[in-house]
């Protein structure tokens, strides 16, 4: 017996909202600071312009692996396809390196070699204020999302960054972010080239920005990396858990709980246990029945989709 799908369902169907939403922002976005950057000739406009393309490519990515996660499982995949989310998650990342971060900083060392004059700067300036009040309402979003699920697994937004189990939400969640960051270091850089004329600030923008963009590549990869090798739940999943099987008076002690993610917000609990004298030398059924209830109770805990329970003589 498999724990209800409705939970996980209703968590994906929250996690493609916030993708979607997250790719019509950027498309927008794209579209608005690529004409600003051909009119402005920016080094840093043209690096929030490959930021946007990026996270709009990215985000196409993280829809298809949300979608592709929400297959029933079959016999050759037999915990479902919730790790899909980490694979297309991982491609989105390594997007974000190149057409975000390496390109960026190659055109603002480009600038910087060879500065150029500004072009109505005024327009990459409106452009960028407009920009900030789309990603702002993509990054509310995914931070309201982020901060419910936190919320229910008492933690914070970082920790539950650093150990939650659905990438999607967080790459548009952290993409988001540096994309405000991004914004406010172009807009910077033309604001302080109308005022002082040192058009160095253009490229310099562009460095950072792509060196930002590398940053949080990086911290997407490895989560993804780390849940595509089957990650052990941290320990505050793993708690209520061992709290759940220990609290049976027919088990002795606890010898293994391996508690590990199968996809997001899924879980596969592989418990030993070693049985009380007294249920060892019970018929066979008896213990069978035990074993059984510790099984479907397990089954009905959140996150939970499959358990395999062990017992071990207690005397050995």
């Amino acid at each position: 017996m498999r724990q209800p799908q409705n939970g996980r369902d209703d968590q994906a169907g929250a996690t493609l909202r916030t993708v979607v939403t997250a790719v019509v922002a950027n498309l927008l976005v794209a579209l608005a600071k690529g004409v600003a950057a051909l009119i402005t000739g920016s080094a840093a406009l043209w690096a929030e312009t490959l930021h946007s393309i990026a996270d709009t490519g990215n985000e196409v990515l993280l829809f298809i692996g949300v979608h592709r996660s929400k297959k029933k499982e079959d016999p050759r995949h037999p915990f479902g396809y919730g790790q899909e989310r980490y694979f297309w998650a991982l491609l989105a990342a390594l997007g974000i390196f190149v057409l975000g971060g390496v390109l960026s900083i190659g055109e603002g060392v480009r600038s910087l070699l060879r500065p150029e004059p500004l072009v109505s700067p005024w327009i990459g300036v409106v452009v960028l204020v407009a920009a900030a009040c789309f990603e702002g309402y993509s990054w509310r979003v995914a931070r309201r999302q982020v901060l419910t699920r936190a919320r229910e697994l008492d933690r914070t937004i970082l920790e539950h960054l650093a150990r939650g189990s659905d990438p999607a939400t967080s790459t548009v969640y952290l993409e988001d972010s540096a994309a405000l960051v991004g914004i406010a270091l172009a807009l910077a850089a033309l604001v302080l080239q109308l005022l002082t004329g040192w058009r160095a600030s253009d490229g310099l923008a562009s460095v950072c920005i792509g060196l930002l963009l590398i940053t949080v590549a990086l911290r997407l990869a490895r989560r993804s990396k780390s849940l595509l090798i089957d990650e052990a739940a941290p320990e505050d999943v793993v708690r209520p858990i061992r709290e759940a099987i220990v609290r049976h008076g027919w088990i002795a002690h606890v010898p293994a709980l391996e508690v590990i993610f199968v996809g997001p917000g899924q879980l596969l609990v592989i418990v030993r246990v070693a049985p009380v004298p007294a249920a060892c030398a019970a018929p066979a059924h008896e213990l069978v029945g035990q074993v059984d209830r510790l099984r479907d109770e397990l089954l009905h805990m959140p996150a939970v989709t499959e358990v395999a329970v062990t017992v071990e003589d207690a005397r050995g």
